[in-house]
């Protein structure tokens, strides 16, 4: 699997030996390296602080890495919510990761903003297989109005994404570059095709994704703007899931900056806290009965009265 759509349809196809309450260790986790950002994007739900957000303590990150990778997990993310290249041992985490504790995939998504090419050449010389841009915003002033930063911001990124390509060229890294963005929908998917344009040229490819409800957090505010969210994860434009049951819930694991293994991918609220890694082992957690309650709620396609309700019925 050498693209990045690729190994997103693994994720997000549910294999069968998944389809179950008491499963073995997913293939792929995210670790968030912290839970802040430096935008407040309307279609975003991290933005409304409806929980605690910092950086991860460095000890807690290596030990979980560590656990992870000998219970058999082979690709490791190092983010979730926030924006980790806010974090100032962004590249160690990396190294340590790739190297130290040899995940044979370490992959990182980032808004772009923050990803300036000194700290790109740092990630790709660590050890970095990954890098992918978020890229949702059609023009400067769109990029203004959802994330509440200045305008400039919008060049900056573009710039950035463009430098990143450069960097790695330059050096001859292994790191595959990627774009997604939001299709949403209406005359934006549209403008939204048009703007990928501008970085196409830089990246090894690009995808489009649904725009999400995020648990439904942000509904409300996609429909006051003309757009219509969709229900659950059903992973990206292309290769469309059934809602249920929601991968997510089966195949990838989310760890919070804190240490709290998630159900979801867009826990903002700690609604879908399973276990406390800080105090459980992942594999314990992981199949927790919690877990194994939520996940046979899904295979019953039944989640009336689970934390998931909103986010798929609304």
């Amino acid at each position: 699997m050498g693209t990045i759509t690729e190994r997103i349809d693994a994720i997000t196809s549910l294999p069968e030996e998944y389809r179950n309450t008491i499963i073995p260790v997913p293939k792929s986790v995210k670790i968030e390296l912290t839970g802040k950002c430096n935008f407040s994007c309307t279609f975003c739900a991290r933005s409304k602080q409806l929980r605690n957000q910092d950086h991860m303590d460095k000890a807690l990150f290596k030990r979980l890495a560590m656990e992870l990778r000998a219970a058999g997990v082979e690709e490791l993310g190092l983010f979730y919510l926030g924006e980790s290249f806010l974090v100032p041992w962004l590249a160690e985490a990396v190294s340590f990761a790739k190297n130290a504790v040899g995940f044979p995939y370490v992959f990182l998504t980032t808004n772009g903003m923050t990803a300036a090419p000194s700290k790109v050449k740092q990630v790709m010389a660590a050890g970095l297989d990954s890098l992918k841009f978020s890229f949702n915003y059609a023009d400067a002033a769109q990029f203004c109005d959802i994330t509440q930063t200045p305008e400039a911001g919008f060049k900056v990124m573009i710039d950035n994404i463009r430098e990143a390509y450069r960097i790695r060229e330059d050096n001859s890294f292994e790191c595959g570059l990627y774009a997604s963005y939001i299709e949403y929908t209406g005359d934006q998917g549209k403008k939204m095709e048009n703007a990928v344009g501008l970085i196409r040229p830089y990246v090894d490819e690009v995808y489009a994704l649904p725009l999400y409800n995020q648990g439904s957090l942000v509904a409300e505010d996609a429909l006051d703007k003309g757009w219509t969210p969709s229900a659950g994860n059903r992973g990206r434009v292309g290769a469309l899931r059934e809602p249920l049951p929601c991968w997510a819930v089966f195949t990838e694991g989310h760890i919070t900056w804190d240490g709290k293994l998630s159900a979801c991918c867009f826990d903002h609220n700690d609604t879908f806290t399973m276990a406390d890694l800080t105090k459980t082992p992942f594999m314990e957690g992981w199949n927790s009965e919690k877990f194994q309650a939520l996940r046979l709620s899904h295979l019953k396609k039944d989640i009336i009265g689970t934390p998931c309700e909103k986010c798929l019925v609304g």
